[in-house]
């Protein structure tokens, strides 16, 4: 279960105040993935940050009864001046889990070669995004939040992707951004569409992606 009371979020843009989540309650349930769906700008990202914990609200709260893992593809709670594997450790330490065995999980699934062992900071966008997928799928939680990550990376890694995250969904719930409705569809099953600072629940998914689709024309 996650509720959100009276959330509220805005960012200052040229002098202007722009509200990207406005006085949202809302409860969502236990055990479905959602597909968290909004044009672009509509604050997305924002608000899986706020969910994580990683970003403060202008006002009200996210209550949760489970694990959350931070925004997997943002890649905000990764230094840049540490390499991946020292990440890799230090969010192992933070999480509670044993360090070796996630180092040696995320520096074979996220197949970054030398670069594992260099600063993040001369990775690429996508590199970035593998690791921290990688990093995340590593550590059980009950709800993973997924910011873009399944399309990173070639064919193969696409695959690989898609079925280590689909084997976590067994047990687990997701909270998913995607562009991609065929994505959307393969590992979501209700919906969630975010629009002018509101947001709606949809148990039925086609329901949430027509919604969504409409407010794109």
């Amino acid at each position: 279960m996650i509720r959100f009371e009276n959330l509220t979020k805005s960012f200052w843009l040229k002098g202007e105040q722009k509200i990207v989540i406005d006085n949202l309650n809302l409860t969502l349930p236990t055990g479905r993935s959602l597909a968290l769906l909004g044009r672009n700008g509509a604050g997305k990202s924002t608000l899986l940050k706020i969910i994580a914990g990683t970003m403060r609200p202008d006002y009200g709260r996210v209550v949760s009864d489970g694990s959350m893992s931070w925004p997997v593809g943002l890649g905000a709670s990764f230094h840049g001046d540490l390499s991946g594997a020292e990440n890799v450790r230090f969010i192992a330490r933070i999480y509670g889990v044993d360090t070796d065995e996630l180092v040696a999980f995320v520096e074979d699934f996220a197949e970054l070669g030398k670069f594992f062992h260099m600063p993040m900071r001369s990775y690429s966008s996508g590199m970035r995004s593998r690791l921290t997928f990688g990093a995340s799928m590593g550590i059980k939680f009950d709800t993973y939040l997924v910011d873009e990550v399944t399309a990173v990376g070639d064919r193969t890694f696409k695959r690989k992707s898609r079925e280590i995250f689909a084997a976590r969904m067994e047990d687990s719930s997701a909270i998913m951004v995607n562009h991609s409705m065929n994505q959307i569809r393969k590992f979501c099953d209700a919906g969630i569409v975010l629009e002018m600072g509101k947001m709606q629940y949809f148990e039925d998914l086609e329901e949430a992606i027509a919604l969504h689709e409409a407010t794109l024309s």
